[in-house]
């Protein structure tokens, strides 16, 4: 039930101590998707409620009518058909939670091999800032409860929207801000990711929620432990 940020996609969830659901959408139109900042908030409620363990595989035995059983698979109704623009259920499937997993791990793996290679831990992070449309539609508190992001204060996390039309027009406009593209450019160091082998050690260990390793997501154990 993926789509695009348009109108009616779901873009946050909330699931209650009864598994009830409650989805805002773009726009506050009936749904007819879920864009991608719901996934992610979606899966760290589904983690937070119960619904699925941290292996993210759904519970069988929660006693809720939304988690169904179906020729493909288990999967878990956000939205009844009765509500959506598209007449048909916004469900989230156990194939969706596991590729939603890996998504993560790639790049929580991606950002704990760079830190090592500058010597650097999580705790060494000042400012973290994300770039692109997506970020600034993220909960910040969900991408870490889910091992996408590493476990830093949310203070710590600053959106600074599309940054590479932002970079361009600023080179186009200014030979100062032209110059310090170049100069930033040729300081660049390209990691093939693919090849490091920690690299995939550490994916292997982020295929968890929110890692294998919970001691490296201590405001995420805490919060798991409180809710539960």
């Amino acid at each position: 039930c993926g789509m695009r940020a348009a109108k009616g996609a779901i873009e946050k969830v909330t699931i209650a101590k009864n598994y009830d659901v409650i989805c805002k959408t773009i726009g506050d139109a009936p749904s007819s998707g879920i864009c991608g900042s719901g996934l992610l908030d979606c899966l760290a409620n589904l983690t937070r409620s119960g619904v699925i363990d941290r292996t993210g595989n759904f519970q069988k035995g929660i006693e809720t009518d939304r988690l169904r059983k179906t020729e493909n698979g288990y999967e878990f109704v956000l939205v009844d058909k009765s509500e959506t623009s598209t007449k048909r259920d916004v469900v989230i499937t156990q194939a969706d939670i596991q590729n939603l997993i890996r998504s993560k791990a790639a790049i929580y793996s991606a950002i704990s091999t760079l830190l090592e290679s500058m010597g650097m831990s999580v705790n060494d992070i000042e400012q973290l800032y994300l770039a692109g449309g997506f970020g600034n539609y993220l909960d910040i508190r969900s991408a870490i409860t889910i091992g996408m992001l590493p476990d830093v204060s949310v203070s710590k996390v600053q959106f600074v929207g599309n940054t590479s039309v932002i970079g361009a027009k600023m080179s186009l406009f200014s030979k100062d801000a032209y110059e310090v593209a170049r100069t930033v450019a040729s300081k660049m160091t390209y990691f093939d990711l693919m090849s490091n082998n920690k690299y995939m050690e550490e994916y292997m260990s982020a295929n968890f929620l929110p890692h294998t390793d919970i001691e490296k997501f201590p405001s995420v154990a805490e919060e798991l432990l409180v809710r539960s």
